[in-house]
């Protein structure tokens, strides 16, 4: 990438409050940590909101320590989070009928593994 187009992708919006200021509790600031390591970016998507450093996720960051600074519980927090972007703003989605292949395919995957195995140690004993 060029320095001209590096630089039209930065945004000129300054970050939100909290998104890199931690919470003056520490407990808290614990709970919130804890939920933002579970949630996904959806920008980066393969990092946590708490590892990303893109504008969507130090929003979200904040939106979490704002509404664990106001005292509600990080299973709501995280409910409505889910709610507004779906399942896959969570590195743990539920078992349904939509997500049942995720949870389904490393098990398929470890079962045509064994197979291969087997028939691969089984040739190896019969060619020696």
């Amino acid at each position: 990438m060029t320095a001209p187009v590096m630089a039209a992708a930065q945004s000129g919006v300054p970050p939100a409050a909290l998104s890199d200021t931690q919470l003056p509790d520490p407990a808290a600031e614990a709970r919130a940590t804890a939920l933002m390591q579970t949630l996904r970016c959806l920008v980066c998507q393969g990092q946590s909101i708490a590892d990303s450093d893109a504008d969507m996720a130090g929003d979200m960051r904040a939106l979490v320590r704002r509404r664990i600074a106001a005292g509600e519980r990080p299973e709501d927090i995280r409910a409505w989070l889910v709610q507004r972007y779906g399942d896959w703003v969570t590195y743990d989605p539920p078992l349904n009928a939509v997500t049942w292949p995720l949870w389904a395919l490393p098990v398929l995957l470890l079962v045509v593994g064994a197979f291969v195995a087997r028939g691969s140690f089984r040739r190896r004993g019969r060619g020696a």
